[in-house]
């Protein structure tokens, strides 16, 4: 048998759309659940209060009749009829009974020596008389100097909340109890109907919540299915597909983010392609042509042996420049490229100035100096104005004048190369900035052409840009153009 652990099945989890639906309607419930439920049970607690207060009110007439003081009616609204005389406890209790009649949803009953004497003339709602058990419960715990109220449940009756008064006339040794309950049930019917009703009214509630929020949610979510299934397309041969935008909230913003990402790397792949066919293309040559020398090289023959080598030497040596010029190409490409500091801009042109100088074969001069100071990167500032000075050099003739000066306008630093060469022609002015794209390639002139896109990658590592001022037969200005980032006092130094 194999030793090795069976893969643990991957645990399908509820939908984005069903958790939210279903916290929404837990939460949803849990508050109903809590506002309903202090509203029954304070309601509850009202109903049972009255009931309480009727039971004691009932309590007071009781002893008012066993005193024989006249009291207020059960309502409270006016004082009750004079008290007959009575002379035994049996009277007593008929007068009790007489006066103090059952209400809505009560039943009272009279005992003498534990012995049913006396009940309503009428048949009450609730009839003690029938649980026989119950009212001997309430004779035990009948006090002989008080009334006692209490709550019993009856199999017969139901919840009872019952009063018991234990009543006598002097010189009759006969023991009379009253007893009157109210009906717990049927009193509280109207608030259990109501919690009811609100309980089924709460579900269908929900039911429409549910619903609501189902569609909803299906609605505000439905740019992320369309996310996930875009992203599922997107190959690394088809970047084109993009999320439709509609709408202006949080999702509206994820789709616009995700689709800039797609731009992105839609950029990033189809740059890669390019350098990539660029590369080929001009690998392609050096290499066809060494390969073909040496399939015809005569091995007997010292001069076409020497002549291939120093071909292929020449060859090789172009094809390491090329891959010098694409790695710098890569790296001014790069996010990390700019090392920002403080720099001085009138000793940064002196400085470039003094390199070209020395270049034979060209008249130079520094027209301007930029004064104050940039944030920029010396080294690759430097970098893509050499190479603008270097391609002045290759693109116009011995003797002529070129130019080199720096200003600042309006927060950002000019610095340009001017030359008196042959100059562009405009419909190869955006051709020159791209991945080894020239002029003229019959022209003679060396270079791998990545000179002019490594100065628009700088520049743009700075958030700047290169300009074209270019005459055919007059000669070209080439500028570099970036913020000063920091405070660089504008004025020039002639």
């Amino acid at each position: 048998m194999s030793d090795e652990p069976a893969p643990r099945r991957r645990s399908r989890r509820a939908s984005v759309r069903v958790r939210i639906l279903a916290t929404i309607l837990v939460v949803t419930a849990f508050g109903m659940a809590i506002a309903s439920g202090t509203a029954f049970l304070v309601q509850r607690e009202v109903e049972l209060q009255e009931v309480d207060d009727h039971l004691r009110a009932t309590a007071l007439r009781v002893e008012a009749a066993v005193s024989g003081v006249p009291a207020s009616d059960a309502a409270g609204d006016a004082p009750a009829e004079p008290l007959p005389a009575v002379a035994t406890t049996v009277e007593l209790l008929e007068v009790i009974m007489s006066r103090i009649p059952p209400l809505q949803h009560e039943g009272s009953i009279a005992l003498v020596d534990e012995v049913i004497r006396w009940s309503p003339p009428t048949t009450p709602e609730v009839d003690l008389s029938r649980d026989e058990p119950m009212l001997a419960r309430m004779v035990a715990e009948a006090e002989a100097d008080g009334a006692v109220i209490g709550t019993v449940v009856s199999e017969e009756l139901g919840s009872l909340r019952y009063l018991a008064m234990q009543v006598g006339v002097e010189g009759d040794p006969a023991v009379g109890l009253y007893v009157t309950a109210v009906d717990l049930d049927s009193e509280l019917n109207d608030v259990n109907t109501a919690f009811a009703i609100y309980a089924l009214i709460s579900i269908g509630a929900l039911a429409v919540i549910g619903l609501v929020g189902w569609f909803v949610s299906g609605r505000l979510l439905r740019p992320i299915r369309q996310l996930e299934r875009t992203a599922a397309r997107i190959t690394g041969s088809d970047l084109g597909e993009r999320i439709p935008v509609v709408g202006n909230d949080d999702i509206s913003g994820l789709t616009r983010t995700m689709n800039g990402m797609f731009d992105r790397i839609d950029g990033a792949m189809t740059g890669q392609r390019q350098l990539l066919d660029d590369v080929r293309h001009e690998l392609r040559t050096p290499i066809t042509i060494v390969q073909g020398h040496l399939e015809l090289l005569d091995p007997d023959q010292p001069d076409d042996v020497r002549a291939t080598r120093d071909l292929a030497l020449d060859e090789l040596e172009r094809m390491a420049r090329l891959v010098k010029d694409i790695e710098a190409l890569a790296r001014a490409g790069g996010d990390d490229l700019a090392r920002l500091e403080p720099v001085d801009l009138d000793e940064l042109s002196a400085q470039v100035f003094a390199k070209v100088s020395v270049v034979p074969g060209r008249r130079w001069a520094l027209q301007e100096r930029a004064a104050g100071t940039a944030m920029i990167d010396p080294g690759r500032i430097t970098q893509a104005w050499l190479q603008l000075a270097d391609n002045a050099v290759k693109y116009s003739d011995d003797g002529s004048a070129v130019t080199l000066g720096s200003r600042t306008v309006a927060g950002m630093l000019h610095c340009w190369v001017q030359d008196e060469g042959h100059g562009i022609p405009p419909e190869a002015r955006e051709r020159i900035f791209e991945r080894f794209g020239r002029v003229d390639t019959g022209r003679g002139v060396g270079g791998s052409g990545l000179g002019l896109p490594i100065v628009a990658a700088i520049a743009a590592s700075h958030g700047g840009r290169v300009e074209l001022e270019s005459v055919p037969g007059l000669g070209s200005r080439f500028t570099i153009v970036v913020p000063l980032r920091a405070g660089a006092e504008e004025g020039t130094d002639g």
